[in-house]
Order: structure tokens, then sequence, then C-alpha cells
């Protein structure tokens, strides 16, 4: 996939089809993240994939949005060392390699703000030195949008987002 596509097309879905998703397009996924650049390549983060069903609904009493997580066929949480703020950053970075690889492979995602820090690091059986940055949710779309059918710059013509003259400044 051309990248600008994937980056023009993909929005966040919120919405699953009770379709699983293959071992071999988690496996992709995960390694995404893996693959991520971070500050001297420190790599602070922990993925974990929550499966069991108790352990989604500990999950899902953590995030804003509960309903996310416990329709979702792949939850993975993403968590970082304590040790300062640019690993959060760090960790966006390999979010954003988990979704878009998804997107890739035809699989919608979306990230869930964590409501309450202290179930989540309870529910993933995870100590105070580590700190919850997101919750991503995974699933096939209920209703699929094909990237290609429209054109890159069609995609971000349409998006709902502010205007490049209204956010980029030149010195």
């Amino acid at each position: 996939m051309d990248v600008f596509l994937a980056v023009a097309s993909k929005r966040d879905g919120r919405v699953y089809a009770e379709r699983a998703i293959p071992d071999e397009a988690q496996v992709r996924i995960l390694d995404a993240g893996r693959l991520a650049g971070s500050a001297r390549n420190g790599q602070p983060w922990t993925f974990t994939v929550v499966e069991r069903t108790i352990a989604k609904e500990a999950v899902a009493a953590s995030v804003y949005r509960p309903e996310l997580i416990l329709t979702a066929r792949m939850v993975v949480a993403v968590t970082v060392v304590r040790m300062g703020r640019l690993y959060d950053f760090d960790a966006g970075r390999a979010a954003q390699n988990m979704m878009l690889t998804a997107w890739d492979e035809g699989i919608v995602s979306c990230p869930s703000g964590i409501a309450r820090e202290e179930v989540l690091l309870d529910a993933l059986g995870l100590g105070e030195d580590q700190r919850p940055v997101a919750v991503l949710s995974f699933g096939y779309p209920e209703n699929p949008r094909p990237p290609e059918r429209r054109a890159p710059e069609k995609w971000s013509t349409n998006a709902p987002r502010r205007p490049l003259n209204e956010i980029v400044r030149r010195l």
C-alpha cells in the first residue's frame, strides 16, 4: 500500500465484525510496534495482548469506552517504564505503527484513553514501575471502506481536520 494512502485513508474503527484476526496478522501488527524507533533505542514499551474474557472485562473497566475493548477481536495494552514523558512519544510511535500495519491488513483499530490507571495496571498484572499509555482495539470493520476507492489527496481533502494553513508555521 502507498504509505500516504494508508495515512490519509485510515480512520479509527469502533464497530467490529465477528471475524477473528489470523495469528499471522496479529504477529505482523505486534512486530510493527516492536520495530518503531525510540529515544536512544531504549524500546521502553511492553505490549500486553489481552485475550481472556475476564481480562478483557477488567481492562474494559479501566478505559473511557469499554465497549471498544469488549467487542474487539484483538486488544493490545501499550505500557512504558516510568522514566520520563519522552517514552510516551515512543509508545505513540509504536502504537501508530501497529494501527497502520493493521490497516494494511484490512483491519481497523482505535486507541482508548485510560480513565483508571490503577485498575488497568492491576488488570494487566503490572507493577508501579510501568505506566499505561494506551489500549488499542482491533477488528475487521463491519462496513469495509477500501482505501483504493479514492486517491490519497481526496481522502485528505475529505478528512475532518484543520487545514494546513491553520497549523503550519514557517519561520
